[in-house]
């Protein structure tokens, strides 16, 4: 059981990304682990919900996508004004800026009645189901 939820949310996170990868990083190389839209996914019976972490990112900023039934989130965060003091001191920075995206992939997804709502630094996908999964492939027969 504990496999098959483990290959489910793999599935879920198409990024081909190492799930553990930040577990790794030495504590000064953490910066990068900032730069990742983290997330969670829920599944009930009716729908798909993301829930991504933006902090600091004006909804203007972020764009949704859905094709292939790939859902592809991108935003970007403009940089930061100059907070050091007049010698250009600065204590410490670990505020990060630059474009980030992340993709998911979804099956049997109504994508008219996809909505998406940011509000507190958290955004939120809401995909719902179709009442039959619509395939994307068809299997050719030779004649």
């Amino acid at each position: 059981m504990a496999n098959e939820l483990s290959n489910r949310f793999n599935d879920l996170l198409n990024t081909g990304d190492d799930l553990f990868r930040t577990f790794t990083r030495p504590l000064t190389n953490m910066t990068d682990a900032f730069k990742e839209l983290r997330s969670d996914i829920k599944e009930t019976d009716v729908d798909y919900v993301v829930a991504i972490d933006v902090p600091g990112i004006d909804k203007k900023d972020i764009t949704i996508d859905f094709k292939d039934n790939i859902l592809t989130v991108s935003a970007k965060r403009d940089s930061f004004s100059d907070r050091s003091d007049s010698q250009g001191n600065i204590l410490a920075s670990e505020r990060s800026y630059g474009r980030y995206t992340r993709q998911y992939s979804f099956l049997n997804v109504d994508r008219e009645k996809i909505s998406a709502k940011c509000e507190n630094g958290e955004l939120i996908i809401t995909l719902p189901k179709t009442a039959e999964e619509i395939s994307n492939s068809r299997r050719i027969e030779i004649d």
